[in-house]
């Protein structure tokens, strides 16, 4: 491990695999579609949790028909994939065959993390992700028309969302950034910021946090029109309508003109939502309105400054997500490029602070040049 606590990314030049598993890593890729969907069947069939609940005594094939009413056709090719994965295990105890949860089971089944990613995948982006080829040739998020033919980019079809998408969706979304707001609350508050823009404040989760947290400040949250009417709900309901107001528009059109002179500006995993061309337009029209004590807050999950490859892996993931789903031009970025493109807007970097949250956030703090 390195002294700064990230895995080494020397991974990523090296290419050390042997030849038997390079082709049995292939050969996962190959079938990833049916391995994905026959682990999603596991699970909401009841099927993982009963071989779980079995514990060290396991269960065998004709158990878990008659448990869950599936056939015993159904359960030995769903579990023998799963076995082959390996996330079940087949042992004979006293000449019976029985099923038992394996580690990587445990995660698909207990981890929040893993859950989160799991359901975001299959009800956002699977039906999608075949249009993956087609959204990079015309840099559009192809895979978007499964939900409907209206949109341009998923933030406007969010409130239209099926109930069950849009609970994965803001899962998601709400899980990597939301861990991060009790180390980043009084980072941010430590310079007593009296107005404070949060700009895609999407459903008012870090302006009422805020509102707790400082008994002084007042947040205008940025959003989208659908957005921001979510937003005034919550803010509402959480009792901070006198403390949180709003400003509905699309921030990337000419016509938009931003609220003048914040103390702070807030960014949560927001920026990764447009290209890096788009991030430095944004900040540049922040810049139009900052003063030059404003500071510009951007948190946000850098994949190249993760703690674990799994996140780091995670984060690579979903930068395909935006392409074939989200609008097709932007992705969770490296350190180096974010930071870059922010300058470029004509703000400097002030100080970053790293591995926030269980999730390893990346908050980096900004003034003008």
């Amino acid at each position: 491990m390195k002294k700064n606590s990230l895995f080494s990314m020397e991974k990523f030049s090296e290419d050390k695999i042997s030849a038997i598993d390079a082709k049995f890593e292939a050969q996962k890729i190959a079938f990833a579609p049916l391995t994905f969907q026959a682990i999603r069947a596991l699970l909401e069939l009841g099927v993982m949790k009963k071989i779980s609940d079995s514990g060290d005594d396991g269960i065998s094939a004709k158990e878990l028909s008659f448990a869950t009413g599936i056939s015993d056709y159904g359960i030995k090719v769903l579990c023998e994939m799963a076995v082959g994965m390996n996330v079940l295990k087949l042992k004979t105890v006293q000449d019976e065959e029985r099923f038992f949860l394996g580690k990587i089971g445990f995660f698909l089944l207990e981890d929040n993390l893993t859950k989160v990613n799991f359901n975001f995948t299959n009800d956002i982006c699977y039906k999608g992700a075949f249009d993956l080829a087609d959204s990079v040739k015309n840099q559009k998020p192809e895979g978007l028309k499964v939900f409907g033919e209206n949109w341009t980019t998923i933030y406007e079809a969010l409130s239209s969302l099926p109930e069950r998408e849009k609970k994965s969706w803001f899962d998601f979304d709400h899980f990597y950034s939301d861990i991060a707001f009790p180390q980043a609350l009084p980072i941010v508050y430590a310079e007593k910021p009296k107005r404070l823009f949060d700009i895609g404040g999407n459903t008012a989760k870090w302006a009422i946090a805020s509102c707790k947290f400082d008994a002084d400040v007042n947040v205008t949250i940025i959003d989208l029109p659908g957005q921001t009417a979510v937003a005034e709900k919550n803010a509402e309901a959480a009792g901070f309508s006198d403390r949180i107001d709003f400003y509905s528009g699309n921030i990337l059109d000419e016509s938009t003109e931003l609220p003048a002179t914040p103390d702070a500006v807030w960014m949560s995993q927001f920026l990764d939502c447009f290209s890096l061309h788009q991030i430095t337009k944004i900040l540049k029209k922040i810049h139009s309105v900052a003063t030059e004590k404003t500071l510009v807050y951007v948190l946000e999950p850098l994949w190249d400054k993760q703690k674990f490859e799994a996140e780091s892996y995670a984060l690579q993931a979903t930068s395909l997500y935006f392409t074939c789903m989200a609008n097709g031009n932007s992705k969770m970025y490296r350190y180096g490029e974010l930071v870059e493109a922010i300058s470029a807007g004509g703000f400097e970097l002030k100080t970053a602070h790293h591995n926030l949250g269980s999730n390893f956030y990346s908050l980096l703090v900004f003034k003008k040049k």
